[in-house]
């Protein structure tokens, strides 16, 4: 006889999400039709992984502006749409293409994101490096470039009452 599996039953995670805004801008997630978008194009495998093996439907986003003047945290999101086969990297007009990439077994995946709210200003990544509370903060360790990072609850906390969002999502 089968054993009955265990739900998938976990507390809601957090991520920061890096895109240029000349490529992508909260604005134009906020102005998408349900302010949705699939969060595709990713093409480095850490953040890959987080997306397909981490990141689940309910989980919190921070949206941050990267190589921007200046770059920081925008706004907030919500994952609602769970990993998919990324249809960017079969499209050999999109600039995710993958000529390597086979329907039979993808390599990269996308989510779909929902806007929440709008940061109130953006939270400059000056300004996040001088708060003591998120010294550990992914985004703020040298080197680190990953367009997916995960975000400790407390992080979460800190930069939501920074964005001035502080009730806006769930419990923050």
């Amino acid at each position: 006889m089968p054993r009955a599996r265990t739900p998938d039953v976990r507390s809601r995670r957090y991520w920061l999400l890096k895109s240029e805004p000349t490529a992508f801008a909260f604005d134009d997630l906020w102005n998408a039709p349900g302010r949705r978008t699939a969060w595709d194009g990713v093409r480095n495998y850490q953040a890959r992984n987080f997306l397909r093996d981490e990141v689940r439907i309910g989980d919190g986003v921070l949206f941050h502006h990267s190589s921007a003047d200046p770059s920081g945290i925008t706004g907030l999101a919500e994952v609602v749409g769970a990993a998919a086969a990324d249809p960017t990297q079969f499209d050999a007009r999109s600039p995710g293409y993958d000529p390597r990439a086979r329907r039979a077994d993808p390599p990269w995946v996308s989510i779909t994101i929902r806007a929440v709210a709008r940061a109130t200003r953006c939270v400059t990544l000056a300004e996040l490096r001088s708060v003591p509370e998120l010294a550990g903060m992914a985004l703020l360790k040298r080197g680190q470039r990953l367009s997916v990072q995960p975000v400790t609850a407390a992080e979460w906390a800190v930069v939501v009452r920074l964005a001035g969002l502080e009730g806006r999502f769930g419990q923050s």
